[in-house]
């Protein structure tokens, strides 16, 4: 099953797209819930690279890494990769009049219930939405 979140930013194009991909910025923007952040963040931009994100809980009582590996990068418009639980992503960056519209597309996992995963990864892109705003 296939999932889609999507958020339009009022910021041009190659801003969304340096913010989106540099591990210090993702580190500010990363998150679902005020009770958690990204520690360290690692990208190899490149078709064949790979990343990862390190998630925690602000109580350190869990966290994960959210890693993949690039399979398409067609800079600043879209970007694919496979997950390593072999899930693929997709995300499309488009200019529009109001600003960029970023649009995920995710495979949904089984453990989760999908409305469940499309607010949390939503969230996140909202977070992203504001942080590029902010800058």
């Amino acid at each position: 099953m296939k999932i889609t979140v999507t958020t339009t930013i009022k910021a041009d194009l190659n801003t969304v797209w340096d913010c989106w991909n540099n591990p210090e910025d993702i580190k500010q923007w990363n998150t679902a819930s005020e009770d958690w952040h990204t520690t360290q963040s690692m990208v190899d931009l490149r078709e064949g690279g790979k990343f990862t994100s390190r998630m925690e809980a602000k109580d350190g009582s869990m966290g994960f890494d959210f890693t993949g590996t690039y399979t398409k990068v067609d800079k600043p418009n879209r970007i694919e990769y496979v997950m390593d639980d072999d899930r693929e992503v997709s995300i499309d960056f488009k200019q529009a009049d109001q600003g960029v519209t970023v649009t995920e597309v995710f495979d949904a996992e089984d453990q989760h219930d999908p409305e469940f995963q499309k607010q949390g990864w939503q969230s996140i892109l909202d977070n992203f939405a504001k942080y590029v705003e902010s800058k």
